[in-house]
């Protein structure tokens, strides 16, 4: 329970009680009446009310996620201490407090209307390295540094947002883009970039006694006559690369053709040697047989003229034979032909 807010109620309802009571006076002396006490308890009341209006002013109570700045007539003006979280006093009607939030805050910058603080197309317009503009979508997650909020009360005076948060954003989107190329910005150097953003917001930050905790870095949009480009570029791109595919396709079955030429070729040469290695057995087979025969022939001449009997058809009726050759075997008798 908050015991300030409970004391200041409390003031309230007695400063009400005192003017009820003086009004209720008021209308019984105008007819004629008069109210037993009726002093004694205005009078009551009346100091009831400013002891609790003073100690409730002195009062203040500081959320977790709270500093309190206690600005004050006596001394230099400003505490050089922040109220810490809890029931705190100051000195009533002579300081007074401003509270803030210690909390992360988030601050978007964004082309939607709706998603950034600021109504509209909200986004960074930037040029790059080569000419090119883009709009960035950013948002700034800080906080003011709990150390140093009397420090931030001095230097900002609560306008932080307007005078230090966005156009301190917006200054170095713009710087570390023109450092780098469109191609770079969009795809090989992004993370540099926001690399870049993130060191250079830190420093400022830190110098205008806030926290950075993060920079999101939501989007980055070509003008539309770079995105027409880049999606010619992109076309001619798909185009190049079917090109080549439909090449790699080609040799492929080029390939393919060749391995399968190769190997008709392959079987052809096999079978071939196939067919050589054949008659060259088969030679060397004969040769062995006709060695084998002329060995013979030189150990039995008379095998010869066996051979060539064996040779002669068996239905012969006349057979020539040399003179000088005997008779080996009987010849078939000689029968008549039939007389017609």
């Amino acid at each position: 329970m908050n015991v300030a807010v409970v004391l200041s109620a409390l003031a309230t309802l007695a400063w009400i009680a005192a003017l009820a009571t003086i009004g209720l006076a008021v209308m019984r002396a105008a007819r004629g009446q008069r109210l037993k006490a009726a002093g004694g308890i205005i009078i009551a009341a009346i100091i009831l009310a400013l002891i609790l209006t003073t100690i409730s002013s002195g009062l203040v109570f500081i959320q977790p996620t709270e500093r309190g700045v206690v600005i004050t007539a006596l001394g230099e003006g400003v505490r050089t201490q922040a109220l810490q979280p809890g029931l705190n006093f100051v000195v009533p009607f002579l300081e007074n407090v401003v509270k803030y939030s210690v909390a992360r805050q988030t601050y978007t910058m964004s082309i939607a209307s709706e998603e950034g603080q600021i109504s509209g197309d909200d986004s960074v317009d930037a040029r790059t390295a080569d000419g090119q503009i883009v709009k960035v979508d950013a948002s700034v997650i800080f906080s003011i540094d709990p150390d140093r909020v009397v420090e931030q009360h001095i230097k900002w005076e609560g306008r932080y947002i307007d005078n230090l948060v966005r156009p301190v954003a917006r200054g170095v989107i713009r710087d570390a883009v023109s450092q780098f190329g469109i191609e770079e910005v969009v795809s090989s150097k992004r993370f540099e970039l926001l690399a870049a953003m993130e060191d250079e917001l830190a420093i400022i930050f830190n110098e205008g006694a806030l926290v950075l905790h993060d920079f999101v870095l939501r989007n980055i949009a070509f003008s539309d006559e770079y995105a027409a480009s880049v999606e010619q570029k992109q076309i001619a791109e798909q185009l190049a690369q079917q090109a080549v595919f439909v090449v790699q396709q080609r040799e492929q079955e080029a390939e393919q053709a060749r391995q399968v030429a190769q190997g008709k070729a392959d079987a052809v040469v096999i079978e071939a040697k196939g067919d050589a290695e054949a008659r060259l057995i088969q030679a060397e087979a004969e040769a062995k047989a006709l060695e084998l025969i002329a060995a013979a022939l030189q150990d039995n001449p008379d095998l010869l003229t066996f051979e060539y009997i064996q040779k002669l058809s068996p239905g012969i009726q006349v057979m020539l034979v040399p003179s000088d050759n005997p008779y080996l075997l009987p010849l078939p008798e000689l029968q008549p032909s039939p007389t017609p």
